[in-house]
């Protein structure tokens, strides 16, 4: 009688014992569970080379790369889950999009959501959440672009355009793209004009906090009297910090970013409206409003763009969304 012999799997002439693969996925999900994501990764990993992952396993493992700014790969994973059709067909495409602007592939993005737009694939329901989502994408697109022509094109001051007069004949838009103008230029030859800038009651809050930036960037030693928000101050660049170093930004953020850990399309949005927003009110932050609940703030109002009903305090959401206006160099 012939005896029976038990087969096993190999792999790269390695013997692979049955359930090894399955093992392996338990503890990434585990990992996962308990935010290790970049062990959860090297299982993921190891037992992806043993056997073909189900839509569940590439979406777990998919939002752990992510989350470990394992930003290629978790792209390419993206990418081998959308071509079989996942389930959760928009939510993957949201994460991929999302992972697409941190690799700053912006014209991907834009023609992904268009093209998803003009063949309907989106549902009516969640329409305003990808049109959202693109917008954000092309305002980020444009910073960069503008950065960038700032940084390849050093000019000479034109010091009559910024004396005050001559200034404030040009539209708030003109203003801003004058003083961008100067990113890679020594402003110490018109500091006088600039102070005036900055001082006069007739610039635009953000127009003010733009040239009070770049004062502080190449540390300016000078005392400037700013008023905004029915606050005034006195202030001398040389000595302070960036919007993003001040105290309160650096608390909001940690709030956002610890209440927003399993939702990243939402803290990027959030991450994006508070920097611009550390901006309009800089030199004062968030005024008189307590840190939590400015963070609780922007959690709310950017659920309600992702069409979220709940209830909210709205004078403070009021305030942030005049926060946005100003960033837009609209009066209010």
């Amino acid at each position: 009688m012939k005896r029976k012999t038990k087969k096993y799997t190999t792999f790269n002439n390695v013997v692979i014992f049955p359930g090894t693969a399955e093992f392996l996925l338990k503890q990434a999900h585990d990992y996962v569970e308990s935010y290790q994501f970049d062990l959860a990764n090297e299982k993921f990993e190891e037992a992806l080379q043993y056997e073909e992952g189900d839509e569940f396993t590439l979406s777990v493992y998919a939002y752990s790369l992510y989350e470990a700014k394992s930003f290629e790969k978790a792209k390419e994973t993206c990418e081998q889950l959308l071509s079989i059709g996942p389930t959760m067909y928009l939510e993957i495409m949201e994460l991929y999009l999302t992972i697409c602007m941190q690799l700053k592939q912006y014209k991907q993005v834009e023609q992904i959501i268009t093209s998803l737009l003009e063949e309907g694939a989106i549902p009516k329901e969640q329409i305003d959440k990808f049109e959202r989502l693109k917008e954000i994408n092309a305002n980020i697109a444009e910073n960069k672009e503008q950065q960038e022509d700032l940084q390849n094109n050093l000019i000479e001051i034109d010091k009559d355009k910024f004396s005050l007069n001559n200034f404030l004949q040009l539209t708030s838009h003109e203003q801003l793209t004058a003083v961008h103008e100067l990113t890679t230029t020594n402003i110490r030859p018109i500091v006088a004009e600039l102070k005036a800038i900055i001082e006069n009651e007739k610039t635009h809050p953000f127009i003010k906090s733009i040239v009070l930036i770049l004062l502080v960037e190449q540390e300016v030693n000078i005392d400037i009297k700013i008023s905004k928000f029915d606050k005034e101050k006195m202030v001398n660049p040389s000595q302070m910090e960036l919007p993003t170093k001040l105290p309160q930004f650096i608390n909001v953020s940690r709030i956002i970013s610890e209440k927003l850990e399993k939702e990243p399309s939402t803290l990027e949005m959030v991450e994006y409206l508070i920097a611009k927003h550390a901006i309009v009110t800089y030199p004062f932050e968030w005024l008189d409003f307590d840190e939590e609940d400015v963070a609780l703030g922007y959690i709310d109002l950017v659920r309600t763009m992702f069409g979220h009903v709940q209830e909210m305090d709205y004078e403070l959401v009021d305030f942030l969304q005049k926060l946005e206006m100003l960033t837009e160099l609209q009066e209010v």
